[in-house]
């Protein structure tokens, strides 16, 4: 395990309140420590930027019902969304919407709809 000075505010340091991060690694490869230590500190934000859009963009965030089928199910297809998401962001789709975001995307090819749908009703 590793500790981590966490510095708040002046104030807390001169009254001696100083806060430690403790983190803990459980694994079972069998690496050298600081070699893990190294391998999961570049992962860095990653699951949480997947939490994020499974939350935000793909409405995990918001259970539909009080049943916990239904609501497994609805968790399920947005997780199947996000996968279906990034295969097509790696085979279908040019290399500049590696890194954009589901929302980025979909406002992206709405927006190109929406202007050839308005063209389209003018004679």
């Amino acid at each position: 395990m590793e500790g981590m000075k966490e510095e708040k505010d002046s104030d807390e340091i001169k009254n001696g309140n100083i806060r430690y991060k403790i983190f803990g690694i459980v694994t079972n490869m069998d690496w050298d420590g600081e070699e893990l230590i190294n391998w999961q500190r570049k992962r860095a934000g990653k699951g949480e930027e997947t939490h994020g859009v499974l939350k935000n963009d793909l409405a995990g965030g918001t259970l539909p019902s009080q049943k916990f089928g239904v609501n497994a199910a609805w968790w399920l297809i947005s997780v199947l969304s996000f996968n279906i998401n990034e295969i097509m962001k790696q085979v279908a789709l040019p290399k500049k919407f590696l890194k954009k975001r589901l929302k980025g995307i979909r406002f992206l090819f709405g927006g190109i709809s929406a202007r050839i749908l308005h063209s389209a009703r003018e004679y």
